[in-house]
């Protein structure tokens, strides 16, 4: 019986996966990979044979319960099996099915933690989740069909929302948060294809993204993230707020330092 790995392939690009997850990748027998995953990835893992077990919105899908059952397999029959995930195993990614087929089966295995697709587009978009005196709490969702459900309510009082596999929904997202007390002139940045070759980012406001104006733009056969937020409006050169605050403090400080010499 051998074990199991499932690992966070990351966001995209081959060279943002963890130098673990590259090392065990080149130990695998077999590798069963999500859709999303490039192609360069798969060179990691030079001798193992490769099998397509991706889920992809309106295509034809893997039923987890059959990826289960191919993964408890291939531990029975090879020493070094690796489930490769899109982004972080542990965000979106079903590994809780997984983990549990693998526990009833009786097989070893092991998390081996990714860069998720929110992190590594606020790396593209060069904004961060959060910002001083901005934004001080992130929520990472998926779309939520009631407009008053208590998800909606929990989203809005986050500072920064990023929504994941929300390409499709996205005007119904933002006039659910609209609704919910959201801003119409709250910043947008959408970004496709993170980290990879085919990257593109379109920025708007939750009025223009409840009106559809991104729906012509997004590419249907590229994933996408939806970040909502003042802290992905454009950079102002004016200092943060808190700025004036923090160079008082540090002035009195010095002050007190140069009294005491």
């Amino acid at each position: 019986m051998g074990k199991v790995y499932l690992i966070g392939a990351g966001p995209g690009a081959a060279d943002l996966i963890t130098v673990r997850g590259a090392r065990l990748l080149g130990m695998a027998d077999v590798v069963l990979h999500d859709a999303l995953v490039e192609p360069e990835m798969l060179a990691y893992a030079p001798h193992a044979r490769k099998i397509a077990v991706g889920k992809r919105c309106g295509q034809r899908s893997t039923a987890q319960q059959f990826i289960n059952k191919q993964i408890v397999d291939a531990a029975l029959a090879h020493a070094v099996v690796v489930r490769l995930k899109g982004g972080d195993p542990m965000l979106f990614g079903r590994a809780d099915e997984e983990m549990r087929a693998l526990e009833q089966a009786g097989i070893d295995y092991e998390v081996v933690p990714g860069i998720t697709a929110a992190l590594a587009a606020a790396a593209s978009v060069k904004r961060s989740l959060t910002l001083r005196g901005v934004a001080r709490s992130v929520a990472l969702a998926t779309r939520s069909r009631a407009p008053d459900s208590e998800a909606i309510r929990e989203q809005v009082n986050a500072d920064s929302l990023v929504f994941y596999m929300g390409r499709d929904s996205a005007p119904e997202i933002a006039q659910q948060l609209i609704d919910a007390g959201r801003a119409a002139a709250t910043p947008v940045a959408i970004v496709e294809a993170c980290s990879t070759p085919r990257e593109r980012t379109l920025t708007l406001t939750l009025e223009a993204l409840a009106m559809g104006e991104a729906q012509q733009w997004l590419d249907p056969a590229q994933p996408s993230l939806l970040m909502i937020g003042d802290a992905f409006a454009e950079r102002a050169s004016a200092a943060l707020p808190g700025d004036a605050e923090a160079g008082a403090d540090e002035a009195a400080r010095r002050a007190a330092l140069l009294h005491a010499a």
